[in-house]
């Protein structure tokens, strides 16, 4: 079995700053994508940013140069610093890992998802 366990959200100021982090566990072999997801109300869940195995990354348009993504393969763990917030990134963020477990299956797995509240 392989969880994802989201840590890190919460409230924050206009302008303000927040590190989410995922942590993977259980029976895993290799990951190869990580990433995160924003999900408001009604709306469909969208890419936020992601980091391939070699490190390449990919960002949202409406987040690049305030967010960055980054990745510890040995921990498994994957990081989002999030720098001038604003009210409207105010959405539940969830962790996105696709990964081979122990035994060869493979496929995406998510965290439970994270609050982040931009608010003054």
């Amino acid at each position: 079995q392989v969880q994802l366990v989201e840590s890190g959200g919460g409230l924050v100021q206009p302008g303000g700053s927040l590190r989410l982090s995922c942590a993977a566990s259980g029976s895993i072999f290799s990951i190869y994508a990580m990433g995160w997801y924003r999900q408001a109300p009604g709306k469909q869940r969208e890419l936020v940013a992601r980091i391939t195995s070699g490190g390449s990354t990919d960002y949202a348009d409406s987040v690049k140069g305030r967010f960055t993504i980054s990745r510890d393969n040995a921990k498994n763990t994957v990081s989002l610093q999030m720098n001038s917030l604003k009210p409207e990134d105010t959405v539940v963020y969830y962790c996105n890992m696709y990964l081979v477990r122990l035994g060869g299956v493979q496929g995406d797995y998510w965290g439970q998802g994270t609050q982040v509240t931009v608010s003054s």
